[in-house]
């Protein structure tokens, strides 16, 4: 492959990476929530100035939980596709995937506490 349909396979990679945000943005409740306060947390950064290392830290929070997000939103989507009645098994899976976005929600706010109530307080 040349150069030039590398590039372009690049950018068609990336098109469908925002086209998975955007539809994500537009189905998916949580994720707007989600996006919602990591847009907050960015605004009271900034207001706050904190560190580098804490910059680092908060992005790698705000990525975690958005990401695991997205993951856990297709997976309830492809059980709900792959096995539309109510079944034990595919529970079992959408509890599992929840429950990964609820640990990183945890840690993203133990994360945030850390750094922001010495700011605040």
């Amino acid at each position: 492959m040349d150069k030039n349909n590398q590039k372009q396979s690049l950018l068609k990679n990336f098109s469908f990476a925002f086209q998975g945000l955007r539809a994500a943005y537009q189905e998916e409740y949580s994720f707007r929530i989600e996006l919602f306060i990591a847009l907050l947390v960015v605004i009271l950064s900034v207001i706050l100035r904190i560190s580098s290392l804490e910059w680092m830290l908060v992005i790698i929070a705000i990525a975690m939980v958005l990401s695991l997000e997205l993951l856990n939103s297709r997976i309830e989507r492809m059980m709900d596709i792959l096995h539309p009645e109510v079944h034990d098994q595919v529970k079992v899976i959408k509890d599992i995937s929840a429950a990964a976005v609820l640990i990183a929600s945890l840690m993203a706010l133990i994360i945030g506490l850390i750094i922001f109530i010495p700011y605040l307080f």
